[in-house]
């Protein structure tokens, strides 16, 4: 199998195309060649121009470890080219941003969720470049959670920095299909190239991550193909009072901790409430106790996931419902427990971080609606989901 960058470096013809022209590169730690070399590095070496280069979150060294961390534009000591962030004074390019290339090449390794903020990043560098007559290319890579759909669409009128545009939760898509969906979706003129993969399997073995493909974090608590499975619906804590682990050595992989919960009591209501949302995976009890940020220093009693070897199941593991039931469960056992954390969430000042993560109101209010049973939450998915698969379905580039 080999990755977009790769395929770019192996072909004459597609290097002959940025011959003479100025080119950006968008990247992150992951974004390396099949033998681990960075992408910035390799396309200088292959003699591409390469004129600036461009960080998302968590920055093009992917240095900042905690959310909602900025990052600084710098000056690339070993190339002498303009470092620009794209999360930190700015998180859309600015017009002399873009005046830096001709050509974007747009290298992120994804997860595969809607709040994951690469995915906004690219929307926002198609616009800019529909504005300023520039080009992109998405050198693809795999979406490791493969292309199971999950969750709710996000709401018109919800949009943020976490949510770009009306999709679901876990999308299906990998960012060059992605491109593609912006594009229709938008209406977006601008000249757009995807270099795919080559041999990539979504619903091949590894489900998505291929089994010989070694895993480079993205962002720093993306450490394990276990968090990305998990991370659709493990994100949704943020939103919350609940550690998601970080300050732990596995962050967004547990269903929650905190101080003051019962574990294994949250659990026995969940599998009364709804056990088929519990499937595909194995769920284990366990304590931690955060070095830093929510809970730092008190020991957590908390629910561990292992989508992973051989108690995962692909087709069945839904994340989305899985967070949703862990949620409903804590509100019938503790009626009164503030849940819903208030503060400021990826630039959203007046809407609960909650809602800001889920592309509107319609999940907190199941949760805090004592009368709402599973069933009318995945009425309201199912829906969605099933609209979304149709509509993504011309903008597939890889099928079995």
């Amino acid at each position: 199998m080999k990755n977009g960058i790769d395929r770019l470096l192996a072909d004459p013809e597609l290097l002959a195309q940025l011959k003479g022209r100025r080119a950006a590169l968008v990247a992150h730690p992951a974004s390396v060649t099949a033998d681990l070399t960075h992408s910035l590095d390799a396309l200088i070496a292959a003699g591409v121009q390469i004129n600036s280069a461009f960080g998302p979150q968590h920055g093009l060294k992917g240095d900042k470890q905690d959310n909602m961390v900025e990052t600084a534009d710098e000056m690339d000591p070993r190339y002498g080219i303009p470092i620009f962030s794209l999360y930190g004074e700015v998180r859309r390019p600015t017009a002399a941003m873009m005046a830096s290339a001709d050509v974007f090449l747009f290298d992120l390794q994804d997860l595969g969720c809607r709040i994951y903020t690469f995915v906004t990043t690219l929307l926002y560098l198609l616009e800019e470049a529909a504005k300023a007559g520039k080009e992109v290319w998405v050198l693809d890579r795999p979406n490791p959670a493969g292309r199971p759909v999950e969750g709710t669409l996000l709401v018109p009128g919800q949009e943020s920095f976490v949510g770009a545009a009306p999709m679901p939760m876990r999308h299906g898509l990998t960012m060059g299909e992605m491109g593609q969906w912006f594009i229709a979706h938008f209406g977006l003129d601008v000249a757009y190239k995807v270099v795919p993969m080559e041999g990539w399997q979504p619903d091949g073995e590894g489900h998505g991550w291929p089994t010989t493909r070694l895993w480079i974090n993205p962002s720093p608590n993306a450490a394990n193909i276990n968090m990305a499975r998990a991370y659709a619906g493990t994100v949704m804590l943020e939103g919350t009072t609940l550690s998601e682990g970080r300050g732990t050595t596995r962050p967004l992989e547990v269903l929650f901790g905190a101080p003051d919960i019962d574990a294994a009591g949250v659990l026995k209501v969940m599998r009364k409430l709804a056990p088929e949302w519990l499937e595909g995976c194995a769920i284990r009890e366990c304590w931690f106790e955060p070095t830093f940020h929510k809970h730092a220093g008190s020991l957590c009693n908390g629910l561990m996931i292992h989508a992973e070897l051989n108690f995962y199941d692909h087709n069945a593991f839904r994340p989305w419902r899985l967070q949703a039931l862990a949620f409903k469960a804590i509100r019938r056992l503790y009626p009164d427990y503030p849940l819903w954390r208030d503060f400021p969430y990826e630039y959203e000042l007046e809407r609960l971080a909650i809602d800001v993560i889920n592309g509107g109101p319609a999940l907190r209010e199941w949760v805090d609606d004592e009368r709402a049973a599973p069933d009318d939450l995945d009425a309201l998915a199912s829906h969605d989901e099933a609209g979304w698969v149709a509509e993504v379905r011309p903008y597939l580039l890889y099928r079995m």
